[in-house]
């Protein structure tokens, strides 16, 4: 069986990848990609793998992109964080999830659906993925977040927001006004709430607004330097290899 692997996260990828040899030591990985565009010109230059294991929320967007790009007429198992409002929505187009953070009972399990589906797929019958889209548009991301400071809670409207970032392995939000407060979710699972064309998860620490870009300027080593209206902490820098994504991200507008 010749798998892929679509997951921007390198050590859960690998972990994934040790969990499916354990399983199927006769599998073959034959592919790991990290973002939409290198999983798009993977699957169409070469010949489709028997499974892909397909993380969400890849580094330049999510991964049901993929679909509205190249045809893909094997199964798919999507790796998720997502509530149980997705998952069911995934569970009744014919695919199935792993929910993050996954075991090896979890991947064989999955291994195990596969198997018993592969008439289902073999008639080419794929998911509804544009009712996937329309459940999880970007164009109808999270309009507010519910904060804590000076006990007192209050909703911070999500266009209010420059960027949200990582800080002594906290998250935060950093509104326009230069108000910050502290957050209970990963960086991770903002990213998949809010709307991908207002919010661009720049590198593993900052996830900016694209009303706080104030420029962009080439760096060292083919990197771009992203300046906001409001100073960061750090240089917020983007490596060469998710340059293209956030350039045609910033040029659909």
């Amino acid at each position: 069986m010749n798998i892929i692997i679509i997951e921007d996260e390198l050590r859960t990828a690998r972990s994934l990848e040790t969990i499916i040899k354990d399983i199927k030591p006769n599998a073959r990985i034959t592919g790991q990609y990290q973002s939409v565009e290198d999983s798009v010109a993977a699957l169409s230059e070469a010949a489709q793998p028997d499974l892909i294991f397909m993380d969400i929320q890849l580094a330049d967007g999510l991964s049901f992109e993929i679909f509205k790009l190249v045809r893909i007429t094997c199964p798919v198992v999507f790796c998720t964080a997502f509530d149980e409002y997705s998952l069911e929505a995934f569970k009744s187009n014919g695919v199935d999830y792993v929910l993050k953070p996954f075991s090896k009972d979890d991947i064989e399990e999955a291994l195990r659906k596969v198997d018993n589906l592969k008439n289902f797929f073999q008639q080419k019958t794929m998911p509804d993925i544009e009712s996937l889209l329309q459940r999880l548009s970007p164009q109808s991301g999270k309009t507010s977040f519910l904060v804590f400071k000076n006990q007192k809670y209050t909703t911070i409207q999500t266009d209010n927001i420059a960027f949200f970032y990582i800080r002594n392995d906290s998250t935060f939000l950093m509104c326009f006004d230069r108000q910050e407060y502290a957050l209970s979710q990963s960086l991770d699972n903002i990213a998949a709430s809010v709307s991908s064309k207002q919010f661009f998860r720049v590198n593993r620490q900052y996830l900016v607004n694209f009303k706080a870009i104030k420029e962009v300027e080439h760096y060292f080593l083919r990197k771009l330097y992203v300046k906001l209206v409001i100073d960061t902490p750090e240089k917020l820098l983007i490596n060469k290899e998710k340059s293209h994504s956030f350039l045609s991200w910033m040029e659909e507008r």
